[in-house]
């Protein structure tokens, strides 16, 4: 199998161009550059990664990517919603969902509990800058 540019080798692994680029600058994939000055992919690489994604997986049969284990604090009703906090190790986490899904799950305090988030934006916060000291 012969060389492949960046979006044929990003193709047959199942990730995005920008991927690649980042993979090869951190030092993740070995490229090379031809006399027009594009990358390549050697098969080797695209093979190596391709049993090996290096990816982060949902770890169930729902797609969001983040789960948190917990302990349910409380469960507040009002009317149609609910919310339910869960302290998740160091984390307060506040669910906002429907009375029905608070029935349904028969949620109450001290439960054990997933908190599973899927969020198309998320923001970040330096540490540093949080006032806070990370613990290591």
């Amino acid at each position: 199998m012969a060389d492949m540019t960046l979006g044929e080798a990003a193709k047959a692994i199942g990730v995005s161009v920008d991927t690649l680029r980042r993979w090869d600058r951190l030092g993740r994939v070995r490229t090379r550059r031809d006399d027009r000055n594009r990358r390549l992919v050697p098969a080797e690489e695209v093979t190596r990664l391709r049993k090996n994604p290096e990816r982060h997986r949902a770890g169930g049969v729902l797609s969001a990517r983040n789960r948190f284990a917990g302990r349910v604090v409380s469960v507040e009703v009002d009317g149609v919603m609910a919310l339910v906090e869960i302290q998740a190790g160091p984390h307060l986490i506040t669910a906002a969902i429907t009375r029905d899904s608070v029935e349904e799950l028969g949620l109450a305090e001290g439960q054990d509990v997933y908190a599973r988030v899927k969020a198309t934006s998320v923001m970040v916060e330096r540490g540093g800058d949080a006032g806070f000291e990370l613990a290591r």
